[in-house]
């Protein structure tokens, strides 16, 4: 019988908790029981406040980091609810408010004294820290995971975690690993759609594909830096955002055309990606909650040709719940003292043991 560890993650996009139990023994990790749990409209207006920076004072900040602690210990609750007997550990990544690798700081918020506090287990958060201080840019972390979890000897393999940013992690057969953020995942689809819309996101990329792509607004986009620069690399909101969007609109732009650029902007910055990075991919995997969003994939597989595009379902994964089992395994690493981090994909100058831990 393996060690149960669970993982609770919450994206940039900011709707929901997501909490994941994983078995981990001498074979590999086994995904044991899930749990979602959606962000209240306070909680999510207050993590904007926050993030846009319109209130972020001490007092603000700190008050979200014990609210957040709280919210994710509920969901950690429920997740234990359901296992015949509770984890060794909770890693939690919490919620991202601000990524700035080049000013060497990542703030995630959720307090880890408090998760422990109220659910009576150690607690593991703060996982990107410690890259940080050496030299790296504490993203993205999940190539790691990626690499143990659904590397093949036989297959040239991506996975690509499409979340609010997306990420592609290359897996070569050879066990050569490169991983980075690719840019916009569903952040900008997601804050477009709430703006000219009712709901948190456009299901299925309906309203997207009811408009067109505008090519000047799309070439200009995808003219920015960040795509042309050369991996290791991560970004975040502070980046891209609605009013990095907004410096290249004009004002005459119907929403649904915007929309179905910016879906275009996420497929093909993720398809250059392959293309001038792992030529050599045979088989993507998809993860995240743009796995679920049958545009965005068929524009994928339209721009990818012979590359087979699945889920990782295929791999034993559901896609919505592999980022809560990356943080999950994860924790299981620093009880461990076993390196969570992949020099070559962070920037980092050496593996490191990552995360801080909360004692109950």
């Amino acid at each position: 019988m393996g060690e149960i560890y669970a993982g609770l993650m919450s994206g940039t996009s900011a709707d929901a908790i997501d909490a994941a139990a994983i078995e981990i023994d001498g074979t590999g990790i086994r995904l044991l029981h899930t749990y979602s749990q959606p962000l209240t409209e306070n909680l999510r207006q207050h993590i904007h406040e926050v993030t846009a920076g319109d209130d972020d004072r001490l007092e603000n900040v700190f008050s979200l980091d014990l609210a957040l602690g709280a919210a994710f210990a509920d969901a950690a609750l429920e997740l234990i609810a359901g296992l015949d007997r509770p984890p060794r550990a909770i890693g939690c990544h919490g919620q991202t408010v601000r990524h700035c690798p080049d000013r060497q700081f990542t703030v995630q918020l959720a307090s880890g004294a408090v998760l422990a506090a109220r659910t009576g287990i150690t607690t593991v958060t703060d996982f990107r820290s410690g890259d940080l201080a050496l030299g790296g840019q504490g993203a993205p972390l999940a190539p790691a995971f990626h690499q143990a979890v659904f590397s093949s000897t036989t297959e040239e393999r991506a996975i690509v975690n499409i979340g609010g940013i997306a990420n592609t992690t290359h897996l070569s057969a050879s066990g050569k690993v490169l991983g980075f953020d690719t840019g916009p995942g569903n952040t900008l689809l997601d804050h477009w759609y709430r703006r000219h819309r009712s709901g948190l996101f456009d299901r299925d990329g309906t309203w997207a594909a009811s408009g067109a792509p505008i090519k000047p607004l799309l070439e200009g986009l995808l003219a920015d830096a960040y795509f042309q620069a050369s991996p290791p690399k991560s970004t975040g909101l502070e980046h891209f955002n609605l009013d990095w969007l907004q410096t290249h609109l004009d004002g005459s732009e119907a929403a649904s055309d915007v929309q179905a650029t910016l879906l275009a902007l996420t497929a093909g910055s993720i398809a250059n990606a392959v293309h001038d990075h792992a030529p050599q991919t045979a088989a993507l995997y998809l993860c995240g909650g743009g796995a679920l969003n049958g545009e965005l994939v068929r524009q994928l597989q339209a721009q990818l040709g012979e590359v087979s595009i699945r889920t990782t379902e295929e791999l034993g994964i559901a896609p919505q719940w592999v980022e809560a089992c990356v943080f999950a395994w994860l924790a299981h690493r620093r009880l461990c003292g076993q390196a969570g981090n992949i020099p070559a994909v962070t920037e980092a100058i050496r593996p490191a043991v990552l995360g801080a831990v909360y004692l109950p």
